[in-house]
Order: C-alpha cells, then structure tokens, then sequence
C-alpha cells in the first residue's frame, strides 16, 4: 500500500529537521532503549513518549511552534508535524528506519476544509513498513502502536479525505514552511497546509 521515496539508508539519515545525532536525541533514544528485549519493543517505547509525553500544541495551546526533532524534545511540544520529526529522529537514534506520511483530513467537524496531517511509518523486520500516529490521545482519539494491526487517530471517512500513499524520508516543505514562518501555535492553525485532491 505504502511507497516509499529511496533505499533504506534514507530512513536512517540525519537531517536539518531529524536531526537525530543531536546529543540530546541520542541520549533520550538509549534511554528508552534501555532494557528492551527487541526492536519492536524499543519501538513502541519511543512511540508512546512522544505520544504521551510530548503535548499537542493545539491540544495544550502551547508555545512555541516547533520543527525540528531536537526543539520538539527541548520544548516538549510540537504540532503533529512536529512530533513526527522527533519520533523519526528517536527511532533513527535507535537504528529503526522511520519515516513521514500523510493523510487529508477535515480540520473540525468531519467538513472541509481540510488539512493535512502527519504521522509516521517505521520498518519493522517481522512485519515490514507499519503506520503509527503518536499525536497525542484525547476524547475521540485512541492511537496505539499494535503491529500489524494499524490504529491510526484519525480514521478516513469523509470525502475528499485520504492516505497519502508515500513514506517520506524528510518533511514536506509545505510543512516546513509553516513551521518555521510561524511565531504562534495560532499561526500555525490558521494556515494548516492542505494539498489538491
């Protein structure tokens, strides 16, 4: 189902946005690394600390806007964009080939318009590429990381709603755009970027 844009090596590469050789980002990934019994397990404990540990900026109307995988970890905040940067870059750290998707979604109400939102894919050995979404759970929205079992945030159900296809290995630069010209989460949300049917 999924496509994605290189080799392997791609998804393990560093970057300006996943900046995963950061020492702040190697330490926190080994953390928690530590003690894991296999990759899957290291996985799902870099999965559920961004989910649960790094706030939603829109959720918490939190500043600042962030973007790059070491600000989202600094600031221990970041939009969903954000926070997928960060768990790329955690599981990168950890030697897990991670990358970034997509989907079009309604902003409020299940009608347009529409946005898009980021989340990510990881290369599991036993199961090959795999979705998750560590944005952040609250009323409505129970993401968890349960291979090969995909439960996503936000499920596709309205028109003009849809999974973008390809695994990115860096961040769209619509996205980058908005995060790096915004000064407030309400910036941000004001200008969500969003890309024809």
């Amino acid at each position: 189902m999924n496509q994605v844009s290189g080799s392997v090596e791609d998804y393990l590469a560093e970057s300006i946005y996943i900046d995963w050789r950061n020492p702040n980002i190697v330490q926190k990934a080994k953390a928690l690394a530590k003690s894991c019994d296999s990759e899957l397990e290291v996985v799902k404990r870099c999965f559920e600390f961004v989910r649960d540990c790094i706030r939603h900026s829109w959720d918490y109307k939190a500043n600042p806007v962030t973007c790059k995988a070491s600000d989202v970890l600094e600031s221990e905040t970041g939009y969903c964009y954000a926070k997928s940067h960060l768990l790329a870059a955690l599981l990168r750290a950890n030697g897990v080939p991670a990358g970034l998707c997509y989907q079009r979604i309604t902003i409020t109400d299940d009608v347009p318009p529409f946005c898009l939102h980021g989340l990510n894919a990881v290369y599991l050995k036993e199961f090959g590429w795999y979705r998750m979404d560590a944005r952040g759970n609250k009323e409505g929205v129970n993401a968890q990381c349960i291979p090969p079992i995909e439960q996503l945030a936000f499920p596709i159900k309205v028109d003009g709603e849809y999974d973008c296809q390809e695994i990115h290995a860096e961040p769209l630069e619509d996205i980058v755009a908005v995060l790096t010209s915004s000064k407030t989460y309400l910036d941000v949300a004001e200008n969500l970027p969003d890309i024809a049917e």
